[in-house]
């Protein structure tokens, strides 16, 4: 007689996360459980299974052989079950656009388009999911994503959005507080605040032919986080047109130096080659947008 038990599906969604991210940590997050039951499931599953998954790790989780030759094959399960809703869903049902994306550009530019966006597409609702760390979306939550970054660093991009400007900008007491800047070269003796290990001042001063090697004692997880600390007053942050337009027309933040330079792009991941048409009316609205505001 053949086998027709099924796994524990509740296992299986919490392997596949935990699979997907490297992480139990982030695992939890994406599902919305706490990390002690992901290990508990992915433990139950190993049991059901009789193999080992993951091997444990300090900085997350690896598949074994075993762990990633199940993966493969649940993946492409959960797939077809998402595939198999769609197909057989009303035509009148409620239409969602699952969208993941880096925090800055979702809070500074796209939450505050939101409200005008529903009122072209009716009938479409969107869920926007802030995050900073992924690479990749693959259809199970998010219909596509959108991310800030060099080209070629996301093999899997479906287009480039948008290519900004980036310039030093801080508050107008803070520059008015510390000494004059003329020139990229006079930054390198302030407080500078950084998003990474000092890569992206790196490459912005590299562009101006210095070479100068930055690291830094405090970095802020997100391009959102440190314009929040330079809105603050506490040092100057790099920023990209697109996150601060507002806030330099209103005169919250002023730019350091009149010179700016493009460095990343913003760039939509989506986890099929044929797109949805909610997805690519999405993406051309987003691209039509961008360049009204801010040209090519």
């Amino acid at each position: 007689m053949p086998d027709h038990r099924l796994p524990p599906l509740n296992a299986v969604r919490a392997f596949d996360a935990a699979a997907r991210l490297g992480s139990y940590v982030e695992a939890s997050k994406a599902l919305h459980v706490t990390q002690p039951a992901i290990g508990r499931h992915v433990k139950l599953l190993e049991e059901w299974l009789g193999v080992q998954l993951f091997e444990r790790t300090s900085r997350g989780v690896t598949l074994t052989l075993a762990g990633e030759k199940y993966y493969r094959k649940i993946c492409a399960a959960l797939q077809l079950i998402i595939e198999a809703g769609k197909e057989i869903r009303p035509k009148d049902a409620e239409r969602w656009l699952r969208i993941m994306v880096v925090p800055g550009f979702a809070k500074r530019w796209l939450t505050p388009r939101l409200e005008a966006m529903r009122h072209l597409r009716p009938g479409l609702k969107f869920a926007i999911e802030p995050n900073s760390t992924f690479s990749d979306v693959d259809g199970k939550n998010a219909d596509l994503g959108i991310v800030y970054g060099l080209d070629g660093q996301y093999p899997h991009s479906r287009a480039s959005l948008i290519c900004p400007r980036v310039f030093p900008i801080c508050t107008p007491g803070y520059l008015a507080s510390i000494d004059p800047i003329e020139s990229p070269a006079d930054l390198v003796k302030h407080k500078l605040i950084h998003v990474d290990d000092g890569e992206w001042w790196n490459m912005w001063f590299a562009a101006y032919g210095l070479d100068v090697h930055l690291s830094s004692d405090m970095l802020y997880v997100n391009n959102d986080h440190a314009l929040s600390v330079a809105e603050s007053g506490q040092g100057i942050a790099l920023a990209n047109e697109v996150l601060v337009r507002e806030e330099l027309a209103a005169g919250k933040l002023v730019k350091v130096l009149d010179t700016q330079v493009k460095l990343d792009s913003y760039r939509v991941l989506t986890p099929t080659a044929e797109l949805s048409a909610d997805v690519a009316w999405f993406i051309q609205w987003m691209k039509t947008e961008l360049e009204k505001e801010f040209g090519v």
